[in-house]
């Protein structure tokens, strides 16, 4: 299995607006530790190989423990992650899966006990995001690379 195209190059234009949105994301004050964490959550259910690799090497970087990342596809059913973080993770897998059941309210009110209106839509940005670049990197056959 091989690479269909390099994105970049066929179109940077659209990696430029990516990028935008990323830049958004991070400069309204989300948490980079919980910004690794929506993208790998969202990775492994789009099933994007190569954002899976590169976000858990990312959240290593910044300190994540091997337990956390094991564990992540399974986070409601260990005592590991934080009411906000396990809030954001909800959010990110209703939003990711949203033609299955939406975002429920309690998911909502969930994230309402830990987040502001502005803070919500930063956290929608930041899922939207990821879930574009795994839709980018699954179509291009993004792989990741042997280290």
């Amino acid at each position: 299995m091989s690479t269909r195209f390099d994105y970049y190059k066929a179109c940077p234009e659209a990696t430029e607006t990516m990028l935008k949105l990323e830049e958004f994301v991070k400069s309204n004050g989300l948490d980079a530790k919980l910004y690794e964490l929506i993208k790998l959550r969202s990775s492994q259910i789009n099933g994007c190989s190569y954002c899976i690799d590169s976000h858990t090497r990312d959240l290593k970087k910044l300190g994540e423990t091997d337990q956390r990342l094991y564990l992540l596809s399974v986070w409601r059913e260990v005592p590991f992650y934080t009411e906000k973080e396990c809030a954001v993770l909800a959010l990110t897998e209703a939003v990711t899966l949203i033609a299955d059941a939406g975002v429920p309210d309690e998911v909502y009110e969930q994230v309402r006990k830990e987040f502001d209106e502005r803070q919500f839509m930063v956290l929608l940005m930041a899922i939207n995001t990821i879930n574009s670049w795994n839709r980018i990197g699954i179509a291009t056959r993004l792989l990741p690379s042997r280290k």
